[in-house]
């Protein structure tokens, strides 16, 4: 299963999470079967590119998007792509997010806790 995060840059398991899900400048993709990284850069619409980050992180088979905090609408948008949507919680970077969701420390985000308006996370 691959588990999608949006990061500040291509460090893999150290890269930090970045707040904005759509204006990172890349996604770090990990793949829970056989542990490998992948780094997609982000072409979505908010950095000029034709696809939304779902649209992208369907593409790539991703299941799971693990991130600080997202709109209603990004949610449904996810969720409309097969992908399910986490919060990292108190965790800083991809590793000690995927050892948190390995663990069973991370919980889906519902609409009620989406983010309302115009913040930082969408």
């Amino acid at each position: 299963m691959k588990i999608a995060f949006p990061t500040l840059g291509n460090r893999g398991l150290e890269e930090q999470i970045g707040e904005h899900f759509g204006r990172v400048p890349t996604y770090t993709i990990f793949d829970l079967d056989n542990n490998e990284i992948k780094i997609v850069p982000n072409s979505s619409t908010h950095m000029g590119g034709l696809l939304s980050p779902p649209e992208i992180l369907a593409r790539e088979g991703v299941k799971i998007i693990i991130c600080k905090g997202l709109g209603r609408k990004a949610i449904e948008r996810f969720r409309s792509n097969g992908i399910e949507v986490y919060s990292a919680g108190d965790a800083l970077n991809v590793k000690e997010a995927i050892d948190a969701f390995k663990k069973g420390n991370l919980r889906k985000i519902s609409f009620e806790e989406a983010c309302h308006g115009r913040s930082n996370h969408h």
